[in-house]
């Protein structure tokens, strides 16, 4: 018998995580603040529990993916002598810092905890793209892997619980980054009579293709030290001048370009001047 499993949080990225337990053959109870959500899973087998505690209580991993921190603690905390000798794999996004004061609750209760860090949205879990970071007690992430493997592959970061919130929002913040230079690349050839469809397709995607290959160069420059610099930031500061005036004259607000400018010239200012990208980041370190 495959283990049974708890999701508490039916939206619909749990409504997924759900529904793939369900499909991979784990008996499967639920439980969602409002009661009904999702019907679909009925049908599919699953439990509907009556109270949180009557879901902890239906097995021995429980997986949690609510809306925020605070709601995960407002559900648990009325339950928490439930948790005991239970596994809390938390899955709900959040900061470094709450997976870190979670984990601590969790041992508190007697409880192994994982922090998760979701790296897929809801139609992908179960397929082959989608991966999962995890970070807390070695021993749960040893125990329930194969579990956790149903609904993505489980990449597990370390035991500082806080490891898979940083690198979630770490390559969330990248993927923004990237969303906002397209936006911003879609809007300008939508100012001219250019197909938005035909330049990414012909040009954006194969563009930025070959610009993820920098940013290898980037963390090896960090880590290792840089070699001679292939575009130097004097050069990039003197020529980002004309993304800004040209979207301007284009009538596309540089907001998102600004940072990127005066960061840029903090590098030059600052002496970075001959250095490759790589040199901008530890500008981004708060002393």
């Amino acid at each position: 018998m495959k283990t049974p499993v708890t999701v508490l949080g039916l939206g619909a990225m749990g409504t997924a995580l759900a529904r793939t337990f369900l499909a991979a053959g784990h008996p499967t109870t639920v439980w969602n603040r409002t009661p009904g959500r999702s019907p679909e899973l009925d049908d599919l087998g699953a439990v509907r529990a009556k109270s949180v505690g009557d879901a902890i209580a239906a097995g021995p991993l429980i997986v949690a993916c609510l809306l925020d921190d605070a709601s995960v603690r407002s559900t648990l905390e009325p339950v928490a002598p439930e948790l005991a000798r239970r596994t809390l794999v938390n899955l709900t996004n959040g900061t470094p810092e709450q997976a870190r004061r979670t984990a601590d609750w969790a041992a508190q209760q007697g409880a192994q905890y994982l922090d998760g860090g979701i790296m897929a949205v809801p139609v992908m879990i179960g397929g082959p793209a989608a991966f999962i970071l995890y970070s807390g007690s070695p021993e749960a992430f040893e125990q329930y892997r194969d579990d956790l493997a149903v609904l993505a592959k489980p990449t597990y970061v370390g035991s500082d619980a806080g490891l898979a919130a940083l690198q979630d929002i770490a390559l969330l913040s990248a993927m923004y980054g990237m969303f906002g230079g397209a936006a911003h690349a879609l809007a300008m050839v939508s100012s001219e009579k250019v197909s938005p469809t035909a330049f990414t397709a012909d040009l954006l995607i194969p563009w930025l293709t070959a610009m993820l290959g920098a940013v290898s160069g980037m963390a090896k420059d960090l880590e290792y030290g840089a070699d001679e610099a292939g575009s130097n930031l004097a050069m990039q500061a003197a020529a980002f001048g004309n993304l800004v005036d040209a979207s301007e004259a284009q009538g596309v607000d540089p907001m998102v370009l600004l940072p990127m400018r005066t960061l840029l010239k903090r590098a030059v200012a600052e002496g970075h001047g001959d250095e490759d990208v790589a040199g901008i980041v530890g500008l981004l370190a708060k002393d």
